[in-house]
């Protein structure tokens, strides 16, 4: 046992779980035909930008666009009659909400859905346009959970929970038997966590198709509830993370004690890893991922010398994500590729100067997207001005070249 994990690249025991193989196989032939087998697919791109091979499980291409439906399908299709009159109530951030509001509704069962505050409006408006009650509350996950739960319990209505319960982890797991069906030669497998209930669900699959496959674990550096609960560290867990998905600070009892025995380690990604890789999905797979669902790809492009050589299976856990926010992401990512930058420049307050930065950033084939002019609110003397510049460069090879034109021409640059 190392740092609170076991060994979970040998055999491993899978007795003793609330979960078993059988139960996947149970969901997969009770939610067949309502969700989608979506494609899993070889990415040849990413595969040598990664120096491993990758594999895609795209599950942003469900209805809902997330995994989600799954556990929750599998969940409400069990409901005796009488539970499924009572309705049902679940807590959750967005794509658990989506899953259970589309398929309650689907089997005539009435939802309510409680979600936190902050949870991202696309998701809020989904889950209603899909027929459910919303109740925004709580300003955690956990707060949300709380409330949904005395909500609930006093209407007499059936809590779904988005994680814990053990028809909910085994939908999640067909996840896997898909892909390993399609992708045999897989050993590895890089998933989210939130709660555990994917990965949880995930390694039952992998561990008893193959039991030396790595399962490895991906939260945001911001939520780190489970790295927390199997190493014992108190890392803190705060603030607003691009991976709200998996913004969980306690996870569920049950998946903790499977990631315990099954995965391999969990690895921490920044938000700034996060970013590049939502934004690589985009420009290099063409596909809308949102932050949960790119952290697998994240873990791999932070520390590319651990997966060399492997066969990794990546899920697109999810697709929900404001268009604002990805726009956001995208323009951040091209300052930090050295492609969009913001110049501030003292110049004299004459006339031809900003004809003259203009006329030399043309010769370095520079492309001006913003200016602005400030005479005013700066502490320059009352004979110069501050220029601010947005431009456009290939590359930072091409913004070096850029910045030493302009301080050979005389004008002190800085990026700001």
């Amino acid at each position: 046992m190392t740092n609170g994990l076991e060994n979970a690249s040998a055999a491993v025991d899978l007795t003793g779980f609330p979960v078993g193989l059988s139960d996947l196989h149970a969901a997969a032939n009770a939610v067949r035909g309502a969700i989608a087998e979506t494609p899993c697919s070889y990415s040849r791109t990413l595969s040598e930008i990664c120096g491993c091979d990758i594999w895609l499980k795209f599950e942003n291409l469900q209805f809902t666009s997330s995994f989600k439906e799954r556990g929750a399908l599998n969940r409400l299709i069990a409901l005796p009659a009488e539970e499924r009159k009572r309705g049902v109530i679940a807590m959750s951030a967005g794509n658990h909400a989506q899953g259970v509001a589309y398929h309650a509704n689907r089997l005539g069962i009435h939802a309510t859905i409680v979600m936190p505050i902050g949870t991202p409006m696309v998701k809020i408006e989904n889950t209603k346009r899909h027929g459910a009650e919303v109740i925004v509350a709580g300003a955690t996950l956990e707060e949300a959970a709380a409330f949904a739960q005395a909500h609930g319990g006093a209407r007499g209505m059936i809590f779904v929970h988005p994680y814990d319960d053990p028809l909910v982890i085994a939908g999640q797991g067909t996840v896997a038997l898909e892909m390993l069906e399609a992708v045999p030669q897989l050993d590895t497998l890089v998933v989210p966590i939130g709660g555990g209930g994917l990965i949880g669900g995930m390694a039952i699959a992998a561990k008893s198709v193959n039991p030396s496959m790595l399962v490895i674990g991906v939260e945001a550096q911001l939520y780190p509830s489970m790295y927390n609960a199997i190493h014992g560290t108190t890392l803190p867990m705060r603030g607003d993370t691009l991976a709200e998905g998996i913004a969980v600070k306690i996870p569920g009892k049950i998946t903790t004690g499977m990631v315990r025995r099954l995965v391999s380690d969990i690895a921490l990604v920044t938000e700034a890893e996060l970013e590049r890789a939502v934004a690589t999905f985009i420009s290099i797979e063409k596909t809308v991922v949102e932050g949960a669902g790119a952290a697998g790809l994240a873990a791999i492009m932070s520390d590319l010398p651990r997966f060399a050589g492997r066969k990794v299976g990546l899920v697109l856990s999810g697709g929900n994500i404001d268009t604002r926010l990805i726009a956001s992401v995208l323009t951040r990512e091209l300052a930090r590729e050295g492609r969009l930058t913001q110049l501030s420049l003292d110049i004299p307050d004459r006339p031809g100067q900003l004809a003259a930065v203009a006329a030399l950033l043309a010769e370095a084939s520079a492309n001006i997207i913003e200016v602005s002019h400030q005479r005013t609110f700066s502490d320059l003397p009352a004979k110069a001005t501050l220029l601010q510049l947005v431009i456009e460069t290939r590359d930072s090879a091409h913004l070096d070249e850029v910045m030493a034109k302009l301080g050979a021409s005389g004008f002190s640059a800085r990026c700001t």
